[in-house]
């Protein structure tokens, strides 16, 4: 009874936290300023819905039957006009599906992380640039994916074949291309991403204790990894159960994923209601520490032989959590203005201001 009612709990969960970021991001910018990684949160519930329910189907009303895990004895002795051989047939379709639902989900999310990135970055030339590389890497690796969970198994049909053997690529529920195709671009893709704020990061200037807060917030990734590398192993171990067991773990990831990708942009609304409750210590700004932070100066995009003389760089005043549009940002100053000058052959100095901005949810 537990086991049938985790998805549905997981995916309440889940659709909270996506609607406590929406809230949060309606009370920070306003409906009309809503983003696209915004509106693709939407679109990641109703996707988590239908695993859900895909899951769901595979289990109740065909027994988590598929054409995978028979004998050849099992295989040529199945009555084609049998109950069985049916259940097998749509449960092999519904694999198919539910596999590309799934890859569907996690590529959404790892989208609404780029764009959140792209902003996180915003005006740091060479973070930009891997954010742009970002999304080529995205495209390329999701069309992989959903290409071949069609295409790696021909004639189409065979991914519900029972008799004789279609082979291991041909049967959805096990078949090493989908585990290792999905399992590989999906490790690949989320250590590219969570290397974009983890560099800009380590070069803020800020208290320690917060830096590693930080690091850990954008390091949960790891965790969808984790998550993700222990569903291919169940799936290639389990035997007989694996369409269930799978579809279990698909679900976990899934749920992990929805969380790990919602909390930088619901810190404002858990600060907020952290400091009615008087535990406000949790979200205590930092204080400029003194010390040089990030190399702002790169956000120039300066190319060629241009040397940077004369630099200050400014200190980092903001929330243990950070800003949710960006750590750094151009706006109404809280601190003096800092001037970075470049020389060129020329000798003519440009001079870029830059301030440091906290974003706060209205009321607080």
């Amino acid at each position: 009874m537990a086991a049938e009612a985790e998805p549905w709990i997981l995916l309440a969960i889940g659709s909270a936290f996506v609607a406590l970021r929406l809230y949060a991001r309606w009370s920070k910018v306003g409906f009309r300023e809503l983003q696209l990684d915004d509106y693709l949160w939407v679109v990641f519930v109703l996707g988590f819905a239908a695993d859900n329910a895909l899951a769901y189907t595979v289990g109740a009303f065909f027994h988590g039957l598929t054409n995978s895990y028979m004998t050849p004895e099992e295989r040529e002795a199945l009555d084609p006009n049998s109950e069985e051989f049916d259940n097998r047939q749509w449960g092999s379709k519904i694999q198919i599906a539910g596999w590309s639902v799934y890859a569907f989900n996690l590529w959404v999310v790892k989208f609404t992380f780029a764009i959140f990135f792209s902003r996180l970055t915003s005006g740091v030339s060479h973070l930009q640039a891997r954010v742009r590389i970002a999304y080529v890497l995205l495209g390329v690796t999701y069309i992989y994916v959903a290409l071949g969970f069609l295409l790696s198994c021909q004639p189409f049909h065979h991914f519900w074949q029972i008799f004789p053997d279609p082979g291991k690529l041909c049967e959805p529920t096990n078949s090493p291309y989908y585990v290792l195709s999905a399992l590989i671009s999906d490790i690949v893709t989320d250590l590219y991403l969570v290397s974009i704020p983890l560099s800009l990061l380590w070069g803020v200037k800020i208290p320690m204790r917060k830096k590693v807060v930080l690091l850990g917030l954008f390091s949960g990734s790891f965790f969808v990894i984790i998550a993700g590398t222990i569903r291919g192993i169940v799936i290639l171990t389990a035997g007989p159960e694996g369409a269930i067991s799978g579809s279990q773990w698909a679900n976990r990831e899934t749920f992990v994923a929805a969380i790990i990708g919602n909390l930088p942009s619901c810190q404002p609304l858990f600060r907020k209601w952290a400091s009615k409750v008087g535990l406000s210590g949790i979200f205590t700004r930092s204080h400029a520490t003194g010390g040089p932070s990030y190399p702002l100066s790169s956000m120039n995009g300066g190319r060629g032989t241009e040397r940077r003389t004369g630099a200050q760089v400014s200190n980092f005043t903001g929330t243990a959590w950070a800003s949710d549009e960006r750590i750094v940002d151009s706006s109404e100053s809280v601190l003096p203005s800092n001037k970075v000058f470049d020389n060129n052959s020329n000798n003519i100095v440009v001079t870029h201001d830059f301030t440091v901005k906290e974003e706060y949810l209205k009321g607080t």
